[in-house]
C-alpha cells in the first residue's frame, strides 16, 4: 500500500472516531492528554496533520515562519501582508477568467508570471496574443483596465 493511501485510511478511521476516541488517539501519539478546550473537529484536525507530517515531512521552516507571523498580525488585529505582488497589482494565485468564443480562459498569477493551459509566460499580453492570435493589451483583454471614454 502506498503511503498516501496508508494515511488516507487512518484519517477515514479518525472521521469515525467520536471525541472520546479522538482524545485516546491524542494521548498515544502525543504521550499526553488533549487540552480540554478543544472541540472534536479540532481533535481530528490536528491528529490528521499529524498523521501526514509523520508520513510525508512538515512544512519548511521559512513556510512556518511566515504562517506564524500572519498568525501573529491576525491576532493583534493588524494588517496581514504576504511580501508577494504581481505586476498590476495583482497576487500570487489570483485566477483571471476570461471567455472567448464561448470557451472559459483562466489565468493564474504567480511570482514570476502567468499561468495558462500549463504553460508559463511572462506577460498578460503574450496570453491574449496565444488566445486571440492577434495583439491585445493584456491587462485590458483580462478587464484589469477601462477603456479611456
Amino acid at each position: 500500500m502506498l503511503d498516501s493511501d496508508a494515511v488516507e485510511v487512518e484519517i477515514a478511521r479518525l472521521r469515525d472516531l467520536d471525541s472520546q476516541g479522538l482524545r485516546a488517539r491524542w494521548r498515544t501519539m502525543f504521550r499526553r492528554t488533549a487540552p480540554d478546550h478543544l472541540p472534536r473537529h479540532l481533535l481530528f484536525r490536528v491528529l490528521a496533520y499529524r498523521l501526514q507530517v509523520e508520513r510525508f515531512g512538515d512544512l519548511d521552516k521559512d513556510t512556518q515562519r511566515f504562517l506564524d507571523q500572519v498568525a501573529s498580525g491576525a491576532q493583534a488585529g493588524g494588517e496581514i501582508k504576504t511580501g508577494h505582488s504581481a505586476r498590476n497589482g495583482l497576487q500570487p494565485g489570483t485566477i483571471l477568467v476570461r471567455e472567448w468564443n464561448g470557451v472559459l480562459q483562466r489565468v493564474m498569477v504567480l511570482d514570476n508570471g502567468f499561468a495558462w493551459n500549463g504553460t508559463t509566460y511572462r506577460s498578460l499580453t503574450e496570453i491574449a496574443f496565444a488566445i486571440t492570435g492577434t495583439r491585445w493589451s493584456g491587462p485590458r483583454f483580462f478587464g484589469l483596465h477601462k477603456r479611456s471614454a
